[in-house]
């Protein structure tokens, strides 16, 4: 068994497609904020603070559950950078070696990078869904949001798992 302890540490730059998914999650979650600042006066004192699987608010909440989201996404940004930051803490198979640690390394740390900026990405969505619901401009996404969020989120994991699969 190989701790995490005893796996090298490679310092391995970030790629370009690291950056346009930073630059595309950022923007999403940047975004959102922008939104919540500008249009907040605007928005009643009740807004949907919950959707259930088909899409329909099911919950009521104060404006500022709005700001919920966002500060799960700056929790996110923090721990994901972490483990951005440290692959060789990541769980990886027995075949694991000096030899092929960097590739391993960075399929871990590409998909670590992409569900975080998806999430950011989603969180971005739903609180734009719920401003613009309270805001009375729109009904929301409908019941294909939440399927096409979770195949979404499901599609990085696939991936490297696949590419992982493929090292020797």
């Amino acid at each position: 068994m190989s701790y995490s302890w005893e796996r090298p540490k490679i310092k391995i730059p970030k790629t370009k497609s690291e950056w346009i998914w930073d630059v595309i999650g950022f923007s999403f979650y940047i975004g959102s904020i922008l939104l919540l600042i500008f249009l907040w006066g605007k928005l009643p004192d009740k807004v949907p603070a919950h959707f259930n699987a088909l899409g329909e608010v099911d919950r009521w909440g104060s404006k500022l559950e709005l700001f919920l989201l966002p500060g799960i996404g700056a929790l996110i940004i923090f721990l994901m950078q972490i483990f951005e930051r440290a692959p060789e803490i990541h769980n990886y198979p027995s075949r694991l070696n000096e030899s092929n640690a960097e590739q391993f390394y960075l399929v871990s740390r590409k998909m670590i990078n992409q569900i975080k900026n998806l999430c950011l990405i989603i969180f971005a969505l739903i609180t734009f869904e719920s401003v613009t619901i309270a805001a009375g401009w729109g009904d929301g996404f409908g019941i294909w949001f939440l399927p096409l969020a979770i195949f979404l989120s499901v599609i990085p994991i696939v991936a490297g798992i696949l590419k992982q699969r493929k090292i020797k």
